[in-house]
């Protein structure tokens, strides 16, 4: 559960940032992480459209540069994107300088004041920066559909299990998540619609 949907003493250390919204309405909203890549991304726009349903995809810069075509094209089916640094860098791992920079670079390809740092790892300093110029949005789920270590079924149970009012959930358009999120996603979906939550757009 501490990986699944971060406890509270962790949420206080980002004043500001977001990790769940309308927590009186039956509402969720899906968040994307990683892509945009030619083997996950186009899929997941196509089931999306199937449900009629937008999403945020925080996108990697160096994914946008090397597939513009994919961006381009979240954008223009309605869905918003953010900003997932350019190398993916995990901010405990850098300097503050080092990961700033990074931001600013995928800044240059990614026109969005949304961002979520990979992993949620990120020292103050760089959160206090960034909240200065960007929504910093987080999650109140994620399915882990990254993980070797969970199987398809798994994931799917931590949507049913952790999802609740307001949840930002978080699943992956990259190569980790793959089968794992072609399997949970749709399913996910399906569930959260048959319970009654409206699947929302973070504005």
């Amino acid at each position: 559960m501490l990986i699944e949907r971060p406890p509270f003493l962790y949420r206080a250390l980002f004043p500001g940032a977001h990790w769940r919204f309308n927590k009186d309405e039956k509402v969720a909203f899906l968040t994307f992480d990683d892509g945009p890549i030619p083997e996950m991304t186009p899929w997941v726009l196509d089931l999306l459209d199937q449900y009629g349903i937008k999403a945020v995809f925080f996108c990697v810069g160096d994914n946008v540069r090397k597939y513009p075509e994919i961006y381009h094209e979240i954008l223009a089916r309605g869905h918003r994107v953010g900003n997932h640094t350019y190398h993916h860098l995990q901010g405990l791992k850098v300097t503050a300088k080092t990961y700033l920079k990074d931001v600013e670079e995928a800044a240059q390809l990614i026109d969005s004041k949304l961002f979520r740092p990979p992993h949620g790892h990120i020292h103050l300093p760089q959160f206090f920066k960034l909240r200065n110029d960007y929504t910093i949005i987080l999650w109140d789920v994620v399915t882990r559909d990254y993980s070797c270590l969970m199987t398809p079924e798994q994931v799917f149970d931590n949507v049913k299990k952790y999802t609740r009012n307001g949840s930002v959930i978080v699943f992956h358009d990259s190569l980790k998540g793959g089968e794992k999120t072609r399997y949970a996603l749709p399913r996910s979906i399906d569930w959260l619609l048959e319970q009654g939550y409206q699947l929302k757009l973070i504005e």
